[in-house]
């Protein structure tokens, strides 16, 4: 299976997708000699938890604006506990850049930049959370984390 056709699949559902082997292939696509423009269209926010998300020992209190690691609050920026609060809510699933950008900064989407760099530094405070969640990228597509452990 090509690295296309995994994205593809993983993107399935998420929202409308179109794929090209080549930016000359898009450009076709786009100029008026190949008919009209495909309708662009707003990517939909995936469902945003309500209450305190939890991922194991994890607990992102939005009301309470407090994250707790094994009951030790951790402090983060608001942007990163809203951050770490969609990745971890249910269900787990990958967030496209479009998808968070939309969920935590609002607004039209400009390019994934701010979202790299606000997930980097949630990456960093997680780091020190020994058995805690860590933030993988999925290429070209957005972020994800691993399912939580499971209680014994």
């Amino acid at each position: 299976m090509s690295m296309r056709e995994r994205v593809l699949r993983q993107l399935d559902g998420l929202a409308p997708v179109l794929s090209c082997a080549d930016l000359t292939e898009l450009r076709e696509l786009l100029s008026s000699s190949a008919g009209p423009a495909p309708a662009v269209t707003a990517v939909p926010p995936l469902a945003v938890p309500q209450g305190p998300a939890r991922w194991g020992e994890l607990v992102v209190d939005r009301a309470g604006h407090q994250v707790t690691w094994r009951g030790d609050p951790i402090p983060l920026t608001p942007t990163e506990r809203e951050l770490l609060a969609l990745l971890i809510g249910p269900p787990p699933v990958v967030w496209s850049y479009e998808q968070l950008f939309a969920a935590v900064w609002s607004g039209p989407y400009r390019g994934s930049a701010i979202v790299h760099s606000a997930i980097k530094q949630l990456r960093r405070k997680l780091r020190d959370l020994p058995g805690g969640p860590q933030v993988h990228t999925v290429q070209g597509v957005g972020y994800r984390l691993d399912p939580p452990p499971r209680s014994t």
